[in-house]
């Protein structure tokens, strides 16, 4: 299995915070890893800069979720998912990067 597209993290990591709380990034992460079920082989892929390529993407998948208004980021590597976000989530709706 290849690597998921940043896009493809964005309903896992809405559902980590979907209790409505404020989650340090590293739990959303080890949430999503579950989530998504990666592979030993999925997370030992590394960027030409010497990063988790999941990571980095993981890292794409919370900045476009924070400028769609659906997450927000109270402090430094902290998340909660916002109104918007919860009802998106809600509703089932697979989130992409044209809605």
């Amino acid at each position: 299995m290849a690597v998921p597209k940043y896009t493809d993290f964005y309903n896992a990591f809405l559902e980590s915070l979907a209790d409505g709380q404020i989650h340090a990034y590293n739990d959303c992460k080890d949430f999503v890893k579950e989530a998504m079920q990666l592979s030993e082989e999925d997370m030992s892929v590394i960027t030409a800069s010497g990063y988790a390529l999941w990571v980095n993407r993981l890292g794409w998948c919370t900045t476009y979720l924070k400028k769609a208004g659906l997450i927000t980021s109270p402090k430094r590597s902290f998340f909660q998912i916002t109104e918007s976000g919860n009802i998106l989530l809600k509703e089932g709706v697979t989130i992409t990067n044209k809605l």
